[in-house]
């Protein structure tokens, strides 16, 4: 009962973090433990286990896709998402330079968590490390697009969304920002709006098999170069995650449409006065939350 306790608490992060564009749930499943069991259970779920369900045989099903684990961490996942989304939306439009420091903070201190369970560093690692970085911060620096509601658009958005979503440091909100369908997601979690949720689920679910099964693969046999390259992908995110940013680009979305609405894209600035003592507090609170996190998981071990 407390391990599903503790895992259920740690889907929660993990949805918590999937609600903020900049912030990836794969980076809250890597500095918890529970990365690799997480890529591995969902790969597992091939064609042997669509035959299992066929065949009714739920007992060997639910044993090969690690059923109950599964089951517990997306059950918080999606109580986090679903009971959260309205509560960052207000975090971000009125605290928005002391979320954005947590996060910095959060996200600092796990590019040294991951880094460090590197066995052993050598050239092959270090290249991979400056790829992550430079491709994470290049994608941090794109510019969003105008949304599209088409039903084709959605399922797309959200496969390519949670490929970055289990990706330590790119995040599927972000990406769903950059294709200009993340206020659309967002407000279909908060209205309830099952045909929206359900287009972007299917997506979601299709990316998901497909993308968790090639992440095994490179673990299996790259295991130290794959780390090297997702501590990039954490270092390079934290552009997004500057805390100080002003407006750079406004354009109309949905132009013409009842869903209209301005969008600004920021740029990043450096901090006033008033505002760098308390954000240095957020960041530090995010840091030594991880250190927190990880100290916790190795006395339970």
């Amino acid at each position: 009962m407390l391990k599903n306790l503790r895992l259920f608490l740690k889907g929660m992060a993990m949805g918590a973090a999937d609600v903020v564009p900049g912030v990836s749930g794969g980076t809250i499943a890597f500095i918890t433990g529970i990365y690799e069991e997480l890529i591995g259970s969902i790969s597992a779920i091939d064609k042997e286990s669509f035959s299992l369900l066929f065949k009714g045989q739920i007992g060997k099903l639910w044993a090969k896709i690690n059923g109950n684990f599964l089951l517990v961490l997306f059950a918080g996942i999606f109580t986090s998402i679903f009971s959260l989304a309205s509560v960052f939306t207000y975090l971000l439009e009125y605290y928005e330079i002391f979320t954005w420091s947590f996060f910095f903070g959060l996200v600092s201190a796990s590019v040294w968590m991951v880094g460090k369970t590197i066995e052993k560093w050598n050239a092959l690692g270090i290249v991979a490390f400056l790829i992550g970085s430079v491709v994470a911060y290049f994608i941090t620096e794109m510019n969003a697009v105008n949304g599209i509601d088409a039903p084709w658009y959605l399922v797309l958005s959200g496969a390519l969304a949670v490929c970055a979503m289990i990706l330590p440091g790119i995040s599927g909100s972000f990406i769903l920002l950059l294709l200009g369908a993340y206020s659309t997601v967002l407000e279909a979690v908060a209205n309830r709006d099952i045909t929206t949720i359900a287009l972007v689920g299917i997506g979601a679910i299709s990316g998901l098999l497909l993308f968790s099964k090639g992440l095994k693969f490179i673990f299996e046999r790259y295991y130290n170069t794959t780390i090297a390259l997702l501590s990039g992908f954490l270092l390079g995110s934290l552009n997004k995650l500057w805390p100080w940013k002003e407006p750079l680009e406004t354009f109309i979305k949905h132009e013409g449409t009842p869903k209209e609405e301005v969008v600004t894209l920021s740029v990043q600035n450096l901090p006033p006065e008033s505002d760098w003592l308390m954000a240095l507090l957020f960041a530090l609170i995010g840091s030594f939350t991880v250190l927190g996190i990880e100290y916790a998981g190795r006395k339970l071990k």
